[in-house]
């Protein structure tokens, strides 16, 4: 006859502690004298960002479609030179969207206005400052991010893993040791997924940047957080 003791505890780590006297056989498979703990735990790591993505756009109004069409082509086409002047490959620019309509309130009510978009990414985060003067100097008046990311998002999260790992394995030793015990084997690890930790943004006046003694806007890399859970069973034993 078995006995099963099971407790929970919530402090951002999860403990379940089964005491078995005998043999158990089962998922746990445990010998006498043996304790499963479960324990789940999170890690976090830090990556620096190796790429910018933002959002270039181009407005222009006209009295008919075709004229406003035409004034924004001309825009965007200078904006897309000026970007390729930085070394911008045709592989890191993607129409977004291209449109014209009536407008029908306001003081150009009646008139046409057109609009073309396009998403950029810089491989260069150092460059991404000039690409946005680049292109807002060429015409480009709609502008949103940049987005910065690291492009192996898997490598940048692994160092997260190994941490909460770490973290689970620390907090074992804990219990083991205030029951006079020691991990003896592991029965099972988890994974608990990876995620990156959003960060924020930043705003920028395409106005300001059109002035020919305007700085770049800086554009710093920083460092962007990754975070990996993982569940482990560790089997306790007696030293």
């Amino acid at each position: 006859m078995h006995s099963h003791i099971k407790i929970a505890i919530v402090t951002g780590l999860a403990l379940a502690v089964s005491a078995c006297s005998g043999r158990h056989r089962g998922p746990a498979d445990l010998d006498k004298n043996e304790t499963l703990l479960q324990v789940s735990a999170t890690g976090q790591s830090e990556s620096k960002p190796d790429e910018a993505n933002f959002a270039i756009g181009v407005s222009s109004i006209a009295v008919t479609s075709e004229a406003a069409t035409a004034a924004n082509n001309a825009k965007i086409n200078a904006v897309v030179a000026a970007l390729k002047a930085l070394d911008v490959r045709d592989a890191d620019m993607q129409t977004r969207q291209v449109g014209a309509s009536r407008i029908e309130w306001g003081a150009n009510r009646n008139k046409f206005e057109a609009n073309n978009s396009i998403s950029i990414r810089m491989r260069d985060v150092s460059k991404a400052g000039a690409a946005i003067q680049a292109a807002t100097r060429a015409g480009a008046n709609i502008l949103s991010g940049p987005d910065l990311r690291v492009s192996d998002p898997e490598a940048a999260s692994r160092g997260a893993y190994a941490s909460a790992y770490k973290a689970a394995r620390a907090r074992a030793d804990v219990y083991a040791e205030a029951t006079g015990m020691k991990v003896v084997r592991i029965l099972a690890i988890r994974d608990g997924g990876g995620v990156p930790v959003p960060q924020g943004g930043a705003m920028y006046d395409t106005a300001k940047l059109q002035e020919a003694d305007a700085a770049p806007p800086p554009v710093l890399a920083g460092a962007d957080r990754s975070q990996a859970g993982v569940s482990v069973d560790f089997v306790l034993g007696p030293k």
